[in-house]
């Protein structure tokens, strides 16, 4: 498997893993939006934020994930990693793929120097808490949101 940032020809198959984790979509029916087509283009030129894909021998997405580094006055100033809209395909879960894409992410978060990677989850999620646990990610604080 070949982790690296996402094309945009990839961009149906990374929306695709995020409409529905519970079974495999296609990404040729997906439709790419303007606005999918401008957040792409907008990650895809920000030093600071990167889609990754992890790729299998033939090209196929198997997974997918959101990593936006922050810089921050405290850690000492270092970046912090937050990692979001992890997924795996469906069909492939179970087998390792899911600790290989975040055991990855967390390297490249190392060797840019970050001091901490972040996340959250929803939840429900159940099986992706105790996921990253395993991990070694340890809940911390509660989160908020506000929709806008």
């Amino acid at each position: 498997m070949l982790l690296r940032p996402a094309t945009r020809a990839e961009l149906p198959a990374v929306l695709a893993l995020l409409a529905d984790e519970e079974k495999v979509s296609d990404p040729g029916a997906v439709v790419v939006t303007e606005a999918y087509e401008r957040a792409f283009a907008d990650i895809d030129a920000d030093p600071r934020n990167e889609v990754l894909v992890l790729v299998d021998e033939g090209g196929t997405v198997m997974g997918c994930l959101q990593a936006t580094y922050i810089p921050g006055l405290g850690k000492g100033g270092a970046e912090r990693a937050l990692i979001e809209a992890v997924r795996i395909r469906a069909d492939r879960r179970g087998g390792g793929l899911g600790r290989e894409l975040m055991e990855r992410a967390v390297d490249r978060a190392r060797a840019r120097g970050c001091a901490l990677v972040q996340l959250t989850s929803s939840k429900r999620r159940t099986d992706a808490h105790r996921f990253y646990a395993s991990l070694g990610f340890a809940r911390s604080h509660d989160g908020f949101k506000l929709s806008l």
